[in-house]
């Protein structure tokens, strides 16, 4: 049910524009680059668009708090990070589970937003370990997507995200979303975290230079 309110909610806030990809058959990571509150309703539209109907998704807890959406995330399995304290690690327990149960998992692997206040897009900040641990702990392959655009939505200060999100029906920014190639990680937790990086970055990359020029949005 998610993913299809984001279908319908996020092209009234921006022009989604997503390149040509497909998620592969059986359980995957999806690891995406960080940039903006609104990426996981872009991220949720974008893999609908792409044939992915049901992700299992990782995202801060204090969403869960949000009463209507709460009550949905908690209906539909998606996973609460408890960023900072000791049950952070459960949240890649419970990933890894989904995962062995065919699931394709969304993660966000920078595990906070940038610190810049202005609307524009930058390359993915340094990766947390959680991606690779998961993917060498299960032998699935993550999937690069990067996504630039979203920070025009709703960026910066409290009263600058909400004013964004108010003035974004009028706008309508652009947002580019592109899928990177499948890739297995190897070798050590840091080799593997920074191919990770690597492989977002590249995504990230293509998606930027795509906002750059015309596309047709859906």
């Amino acid at each position: 049910m998610l993913s299809a309110l984001a279908r319908r909610l996020v092209p009234l806030l921006a022009r989604l524009d997503v390149a040509p990809g497909q998620v592969p058959a059986g359980p995957c990571i999806v690891a995406v680059n960080h940039s903006s509150l609104v990426d996981p309703g872009v991220v949720l539209a974008a893999l609908r668009l792409l044939g992915e109907r049901r992700p299992v998704l990782l995202a801060t807890a204090g969403l869960w708090r949000i009463p209507v959406l709460g009550r949905l995330l908690r209906a539909e399995g998606h996973i609460p990070v408890q960023r900072g304290t000791a049950n952070a690690a459960a949240a890649l327990d419970a990933a890894e589970r989904e995962l062995r149960r065919g699931r394709v998992v969304v993660i966000y692997p920078e595990g906070r937003l940038p610190r810049r206040r202005d609307s524009g897009d930058g390359a993915p900040q340094e990766f947390r370990s959680g991606v690779a641990r998961l993917a060498l702990a299960t032998g699935v392959p993550v999937v690069p997507l990067g996504q630039s655009g979203s920070r025009r939505i709703t960026s910066g200060s409290t009263l600058k995200q909400v004013a964004g999100v108010v003035t974004a029906p009028l706008r309508r920014p652009r947002v580019r979303v592109a899928l990177g190639a499948p890739v297995l990680l190897t070798g050590s937790v840091p080799q593997a975290t920074e191919q990770a990086h690597a492989a977002v970055t590249d995504a990230w990359r293509a998606a930027a230079d795509g906002l750059a020029g015309p596309r047709r949005c859906a």
